[in-house]
């Protein structure tokens, strides 16, 4: 009976021994998985700009304001100029607010930064376009008709006020004594695209440049546009007195 009873005590503590030992393992294993895991991914505060290119556009002498924004990182954000060149009357400053008034038509690219806290720092390339405010181009360019100097410019208003246009054509003898072969004053509305405005005087004979001049007046906010064509050479009337 002792022998058996020491048997079964023997037994009981292996048994139990076995169980330690699985015990164990699952705990080496479970502190195994859980360094296995991989560390949190570093691309969830990466830094970013937000904009998108190109940005609005605008015309000269309005009031422009546009905010860069950026996403991840570590606050505060610091802004700056990289590469490139604003628009002549835009000013970028530190806390990403672009904002001015340009001073003439024209597209512009330049790359902006941004460095966060941590010293992380992104750039990205924009493109800005400075649209004509008042467009003035050839629809029939100055041409000799018997003894006339005729033709028709176009014009556009492509920013939101009402300009109060003046459109005057001048033919230019060689002793600089002008001839108006055309004149018109009216309210030029927003959004008025290729406008015909024709012209036409019959002449003395001689030689003539054309001149065409429009300006265009914004009374509130005390903003005046010009703009010109010429012919590249003078127009030769050669019938008529």
């Amino acid at each position: 009976m002792r022998r058996r009873a020491r048997v079964l005590i023997f037994i009981g503590a292996l048994f139990i021994w076995a169980l330690s030992l699985a015990g164990g393992n699952a705990l080496l294993a479970q502190s195994a998985g859980q360094a296995a895991q991989p560390a949190q991914d570093p691309s969830a505060s990466e830094l970013f700009i937000i904009n998108e290119s190109p940005l609005p556009d605008t015309y000269p002498r309005a009031n422009y304001e546009v905010r860069f924004h950026a996403r991840g990182g570590v606050p505060t954000f610091h802004w700056r100029l990289e590469k490139g060149a604003l628009p002549p009357g835009l000013k970028l400053e530190e806390d990403g607010l672009l904002h001015g008034q340009p001073e003439h038509a024209g597209e512009f690219q330049f790359t902006v930064s941004v460095r966060d806290g941590s010293r992380q720092a992104v750039q990205k390339e924009f493109i800005l376009r400075v649209l004509s405010a008042l467009s003035l181009n050839w629809k029939k360019e100055a041409r000799v008709n018997g003894n006339r100097i005729e033709g028709s410019c176009e014009v556009s208003n492509t920013t939101p006020d009402e300009i109060d246009l003046t459109f005057i054509v001048l033919a230019v003898p060689p002793n600089g004594r002008a001839v108006a072969i055309g004149y018109q004053h009216f309210p030029l509305h927003r959004g008025t695209i290729k406008m015909e405005l024709p012209f036409g005087e019959t002449l003395p004979h001689g030689g003539y440049v054309v001149h065409v001049d429009a300006v265009g007046e914004v009374a509130p906010r005390n903003v005046i546009y010009r703009e010109r064509l010429q012919t590249p050479n003078a127009l030769q009337v050669t019938v008529g007195p």
